[in-house]
């Protein structure tokens, strides 16, 4: 007998303590007021049904939050009511919620709210038609259409989320913001109410008065209209197509910038920009692009690309000027070139190669070989031509290759076809050429010009001697891009030699270099080892935070 008392005993001591342990972790749920309670066990088994009367209103309270409605039906061993009618929740100052009804459970203390379901704190509103309340983690959630208004914009949603400690909203599925300077449309977007700032998630895209931005990942300040875009990003800002892997964008400064792999296109000016690093400054209509930057310009329906260390547009559309610095390279379908630097006006359809200035010490020392190494070059086809400075223009309406200046030392070289070591080579101060159809069709060259021609007899291609002659000025004719025809318009000096009788080194003019392992013969060769470097700001080490896993919703049955 004293055994199985003491048994007993402990029995009722443990289901004792368990009882006072649960509720220390959960409190009953307290019945303030009602105009009256009934019971209906066959219905609603172990319910107590409160329900108004026309002084009184339905009233339960647990930690913090009063629920006044019209009926609840309130069971107390599970600690959990569902209240009907006119439903008001209240926590404190800081949350009010109305509802058509609202089931509460005092142990877990969630609230699922259904019909018209609208939220108020100081700080926003939300109206939905299904809302799960969790008082514990202080979220909510949805997953019924959403509308939440703050004190600058209306967001719209199919999902949401609510972290109240955090004053963070996660949207999800056809998320919306409409703000009187921008609107935002995002697959997943979390939103800070506090800072009014968004992390975009999945497709999504941002409109300004003056900008579009697309991205599938970016961070965007709605109070400052600046942010920092990834994945497929693309900006549309100033009639130009702005892409990167990383963008950032800031309205009120009209700055946009953008990381590795951009592109900008100027849809007016029918050309693309691309690079590593790019920069652009509305208010100056200018962009600078450096690292692996080339510059692409339709001429004549061919591609023409530039490729420098930095690029740098400026001017309006109509205006616009394209400068380039730094070991320049152009590749064109019949155009080769290189200079120190670059110079197009589309304006006036001026291109000029420029070569690198030249320190004191140089002037002094450098040879006539050593400036032409150091001067502009350009390939027409077969000829190769250097000079202090070259100038392209072209028809600004046609949009072709119109003229040729080159302006001191020009020194023009074709490789001889039919001889081993010959080289066809005419020097001057001065020269001007025309093109017909965008080839070279000719060219005059002024001032001390010199000539080294190999000649050939017409029948049998034998060579009859090599022409060395001086004289004031000459014309050539080119035929298929190559020297067809010389014909000298002031008295030449000079002698046509045989072969045997002119030695080798007199066989070049002063200052010869045949610099054809420059010439590009491909994009790729535009680009040497430096521009295989990756070094990026910190645009791209930008840091998202963590996503969470968004809490259950419950389904309405």
């Amino acid at each position: 007998m004293k055994s199985s008392l003491g048994i007993g005993a402990v029995l009722i001591a443990h289901l004792f303590i368990g009882h006072l342990t649960l509720a220390q972790e959960s409190k009953i749920i307290e019945i303030r007021q009602a105009g009256g309670s009934t019971q209906d066990q066959e219905r609603y088994p172990g319910a107590n049904i409160l329900f108004k009367s026309d002084e009184k209103r339905v009233q339960l309270f647990h930690e913090g939050a009063l629920i006044e409605s019209d009926q609840a039906y309130f069971y107390s061993k599970q600690n959990y009511f569902k209240a009907i009618g006119n439903v008001v929740f209240t926590q404190g100052d800081s949350l009010r919620m109305t509802c058509k009804t609202i089931e509460y459970d005092g142990g877990t203390k969630m609230a699922y709210a259904e019909g018209k379901v609208y939220l108020e704190r100081p700080d926003m509103t939300l109206k939905t038609e299904q809302l799960n309340l969790d008082r514990i983690n202080e979220k909510a959630f949805y997953n019924t259409p959403g509308v939440i208004v703050d004190s600058t914009s209306t967001l719209t949603s199919n999902q949401g989320q609510y972290f109240m400690d955090q004053k963070k909203y996660r949207f999800i599925s056809e998320v919306t913001i409409n703000n009187p300077e921008y609107k935002v449309n995002s697959q997943q977007l979390d939103y800070f109410t506090e800072s009014n700032q968004a992390y975009l998630y999945g497709n999504s895209k941002i409109e300004g008065e003056a900008y579009t931005i697309v991205c599938e990942r970016g961070f965007y300040d709605m109070n400052r209209e600046k942010g920092i875009f990834k994945q497929n990003a693309t900006l549309y800002y100033d009639n130009k197509i702005i892409r990167g892997d990383s963008l950032y964008f800031e309205s009120e400064r009209n700055y946009a910038a953008a990381t590795k792999n951009i592109s900008i296109v100027d849809t007016l000016n029918n050309s693309i920009i691309t690079g590593n690093y790019g920069e652009i400054f509305k208010e100056k209509d200018s962009a600078i692009i450096t690292r692996r930057a080339m510059a692409v310009n339709i001429i004549d329906q061919d591609s023409l690309f530039i490729h420098a260390d930095t690029l740098v547009a400026t001017g309006p559309e109509e205006k616009r000027i394209l400068r380039a610095y730094y070991d320049v390279r152009i590749l064109k379908s019949d155009l080769r070139g290189r200079s120190d630097s670059l110079y197009l006006d589309e304006a006036v359809g001026l291109t000029k190669l420029l070569k690198k200035p030249l320190t004191k010490q140089q002037e002094q020392v450098f040879t006539e070989k050593n400036y032409h190494e150091n001067n502009p070059v350009l390939w027409f086809d077969e000829s190769q031509m250097t000079g202090d400075e070259i100038q392209l223009l072209s028809d600004t309406k046609t949009n072709k290759l119109d003229s040729l200046k080159i302006d001191g030392r020009v020194f023009i070289i074709e490789k001889d076809s039919l001889s081993e070591n010959g080289y066809q080579q005419i020097k001057g101060g001065l020269l001007r050429g025309a093109f017909k159809e965008s080839k070279l069709d000719n060219i005059v060259i002024t001032k001390n010009t010199e000539m080294v021609y190999y000649l050939y007899n017409d029948e049998d291609l034998q060579l009859i001697g090599i022409d060395k002659t001086t004289c004031s000025a000459l014309k050539m004719e080119f035929l298929e891009g190559q020297i067809d025809e010389i014909t000298f318009l002031v008295s030449p000096n000079g002698n046509v030699y045989p072969e045997d009788e002119l030695p080798l080194n007199e066989r070049t003019l002063k200052g010869f270099t045949w610099r054809i392992v420059e010439r590009p013969e491909t994009i790729e060769d535009l680009f040497d080892e430096n521009d295989q470097e990756e070094q990026f700001p910190e645009i791209l080490k930008f840091q998202y935070p963590k996503e969470e896993t968004p809490p259950s919703v419950k389904e309405k049955n």
